[in-house]
């Protein structure tokens, strides 16, 4: 399989994994990490940079949330997003450190967007925790943490 196509497939399966839709973006890293065909630190960055712009569409979900509060589709059922919104309002821009956990992480981003939390510092912690994130398990693959 060429590059292109493998680091554009861990891209969107990254993408993917921080919208709506489920995906196993860690597996994928760590499949292609044991493979051992491409850079850790040009992977760690494609997943990192999928999934924050995944992120993204969680953050302008948010900012529309009224709208779209009772669609089926909406990745955040009312009581988590009220959970994450009164953890957002405690805790302010900094609970988007958490952004990178399994659960409640997607929450945190939609309530950024809901709270109206500036792009540019909704970017750059969520860049900080999920890209951690990646280093951490890419570390923890290749034997550097052991």
């Amino acid at each position: 399989m060429d590059d292109i196509a493998v680091l554009g497939g861990l891209f969107a399966i990254a993408f993917v994994a921080a919208t709506i839709l489920p995906s196993q973006s860690e597996a994928a890293l760590v499949g292609l990490l044991v493979a051992g065909t491409h850079s850790p630190g040009l992977m760690v960055a494609v997943a990192s940079l999928g999934n924050v712009l995944g992120t993204v569409v969680n953050w302008a979900l948010g900012r529309g949330v009224e709208r779209f509060r009772d669609s089926k589709w909406f990745p955040v059922g009312p009581a988590s997003l009220d959970r994450s919104t009164g953890w957002y309002r405690k805790w302010g821009r900094w609970s988007l450190l958490l952004s990178w956990a399994p659960i409640g992480g997607d929450a945190l981003t939609v309530a950024a967007g809901v709270l109206r939390e500036p792009l540019w510092s909704f970017v750059v912690l969520v860049t900080i925790a999920k890209t951690a994130r990646y280093v951490v398990l890419a570390a923890a693959t290749l034997g550097v943490l052991a």
